[in-house]
């Protein structure tokens, strides 16, 4: 057997059939449905007390302020009223003395001060007609106040639309004396201090921000399902109806919100999904991937479908065939009889020997590689992996090997947001069908909307696509349903999607 047929049976590994998407789908929703009745769920289901999405109508300035690593980001967002913004924004690098500061008032107080700044450079005008009517004791000045949305991107236990206490701190931060303490009321009581007209309006998860974003901006009057991140993470925020979200009634502490509109944001935390492995396809390179992991038997939906474990598995699964003696994978026998005088060799320093040492960026390389003889893989492979002189044929092998892992990662991205499709009765619609059955065309009011980002549905080479075959494979969505799915890029969450919350959170009407 040759080196290509060795390929395609590491690749058949990674095959996920038409019945596994249903079967997926189907334990999806059922786990979907006991997150929302029960807390400590394999699938979080957290109620974020967003109640309503934005249509495109909405006008105003707003301040968002992202607060996710090393830098924070203020921006301000006029919305146009017709689907379109203009953002003005500044990003500063916070000093590491602050994410260890010995007490949480000097971060807090540090972040206002930047706050401050941006809102004399940028709003002047508003800054300086706030203060003047304060010092003329004018009751009118709070009318002036800003609406803000804070994303927060530490792990928070969130109870009200702007009330989340924290759970610890991650990416370098300690500081002892926030754990446990609301984040919005240390940011306001800051922002207080310095007399800013400035409300903390929300507390925002930058998934749902990616729902608000896409609602906002998406084309006609449809509001959005379901906003989806597909990049290094993956993770869904959709829009429940209020009455299914029982788990809302346990809660002692839980905020109030409007129960009018008679939904509710809910942000799935979809990457753990199946924690059981009752129903998640499973090879040796997942086994092994998720063995020396730092979270063994977490997040296995996450494994198995974002950029940050697509190039290890590829890494796992190439190594099998390299220590595969009976396979021919970057031999010199196999690259002499392909190329003649190439000698292949691999760097004993190869990143192909260390974990995490294939970045997804190389499958996206590969997947669209269509250039004679695979030149540019065999380059990939030499400046990236330490692989020289790589054949021809060892260059399409990977390439099987990427296809196959990139394929499966769509084909579970679809059985995510099928579930979420179905589990909402999003497609019980049957307009546009005549009375004899005849099919027409898709009308506006048909449509589902999805707002999807991320670097693998953004870039990588046919991913919606897979996504759209395996969704044709559903049976409670078919070809018709696929149809009336659109799939739009959402950007910026954190930024125009958290102003947009902070709108929803200050009950702001259409046109105001």
């Amino acid at each position: 057997m040759g080196l290509l047929d060795d390929a395609r049976m590491v690749a058949a590994e990674f095959e996920y059939s038409a019945n596994d998407v249903n079967k997926g789908v189907k334990e999806f929703i059922r786990q979907m449905d006991e997150g929302l009745q029960e807390t400590g769920k394999s699938m979080s289901q957290i109620p974020t007390y967003v109640t309503a999405v934005p249509n495109g109508t909405e006008k105003g300035v707003y301040l968002a302020v992202d607060l996710g690593g090393t830098n924070f980001r203020v921006c301000s967002i006029k919305l146009n009223g017709d689907t379109t913004f203009s953002l003005t924004q500044s990003k500063i690098a916070i000093p590491h003395g602050m994410m260890v500061a010995k007490t949480s008032k000097e971060l807090f107080s540090f972040l206002a001060r930047q706050i401050e700044s941006f809102l004399k450079i940028h709003h002047s005008d508003h800054f300086e007609e706030y203060h003047r009517r304060r010092q003329n004791g004018d009751d009118t000045a709070d009318e002036h106040f800003l609406q803000l949305g804070f994303t927060f991107s530490f792990p928070v236990h969130q109870i009200s639309i702007n009330k989340g206490h924290l759970i610890r701190w991650t990416k370098g931060f300690d500081i002892a004396d926030a754990i446990g303490k609301d984040v919005c009321s240390l940011l306001q009581s800051e922002i207080d201090a310095l007399h800013l007209p400035v409300k903390v309006a929300a507390l925002v998860n930058d998934t749902v921000g990616t729902l608000m974003a896409r609602s906002y901006t998406s084309p006609g009057k449809t509001g959005t399902l379901l906003g989806a991140i597909f990049g290094t993470g993956t993770n869904g925020a959709y829009v429940e109806k209020l009455e299914k979200v029982t788990k809302l009634k346990k809660v002692k502490e839980g905020g109030d919100f409007d129960a009018s509109t008679g939904n509710m944001v809910v942000n799935t935390e979809w990457g753990s999904f199946d924690n059981e492995m009752s129903v998640l396809p499973n090879t040796p390179y997942d086994i092994a991937l998720d063995k020396d992991s730092n979270n063994p038997g977490i997040q296995m939906f996450e494994k198995r479908v974002s950029g940050m474990f697509l190039g290890e598995v590829l890494r796992r699964a190439i190594l099998s065939m390299i220590q595969d003696g009976r396979t021919e994978l970057f031999k010199d026998e196999s690259s002499g009889t392909n190329d003649v005088h190439s000698t292949c060799t691999i760097a004993e320093d190869s990143p192909l020997y260390k974990q995490w040492g294939i970045d997804t960026s190389f499958l996206s390389i590969a997947h669209e590689d269509q250039s004679a003889g695979h030149h540019i893989t065999r380059q990939a492979l030499n400046r990236d992996l330490g692989v020289d002189a790589a054949s021809s044929e060892d260059a399409q092998a990977i390439k099987i090997l990427v296809e196959a892992i990139g394929k499966r990662s769509a084909r579970l991205s679809a059985v995510a947001i099928g579930a979420v499709i179905i589990s909402t009765g999003n497609l019980s619609l049957t307009a546009g069908e005549g009375s004899n059955g005849e099919e027409k065309g898709v009308f506006e009011e048909e449509v589902v909307d999805i707002g999807v980002d991320g670097s693998l549905v953004e870039y990588y080479p046919g991913f919606e696509e897979y996504i759209r075959e395996a969704l044709r494979e559903i049976e409670s969505i078919g070809e018709r349903g696929e149809k009336r799915i659109r799939i739009g890029i959402a950007k910026d969450g954190s930024g125009v999607g958290a102003a947009l919350i902070a709108l929803v959170a200050g009950g702001r009407e259409a046109g105001s």
